[in-house]
């Protein structure tokens, strides 16, 4: 059974839990770095966010655009693929020029 919540969840626990990010401390230092944008603001780690919401995520080689559907009641034993928790707006690469932006 799905259990849903009503209530919003941290950020960065948000894009552990849908597999968006390997591990919540990544999380934290792309936003920390300005890389993740919740409805088109630059985000805290600790913004909360719940369905309805608009991510961004920049990622080196790519740009993702997201719709956050719904929050999973508990981050541990979820039983719904992550990837049913966001749908995904647009997914773009990155230019091979822009990437040495980056590292420079």
């Amino acid at each position: 059974m799905l259990l849903l919540r009503d209530d919003p969840q941290r950020l960065d626990l948000f894009l552990k839990t849908s597999r968006l990010v390997k591990r919540r401390t990544v999380a934290q230092e792309m936003c920390g770095a300005g890389r993740v944008l919740v409805n088109g603001q630059e985000a805290k780690p600790a913004k909360e966010i719940g369905p309805g919401d608009a991510l961004r995520l920049f990622f080196s080689t790519r740009t993702i655009d997201i719709e956050v559907l719904f929050v999973p009641a508990s981050s541990k034993n979820i039983k719904v693929p992550p990837e049913e928790m966001y749908r995904v707006i647009s997914d773009q690469k990155v230019p091979r020029e822009d990437i040495n932006l980056f590292n420079p």
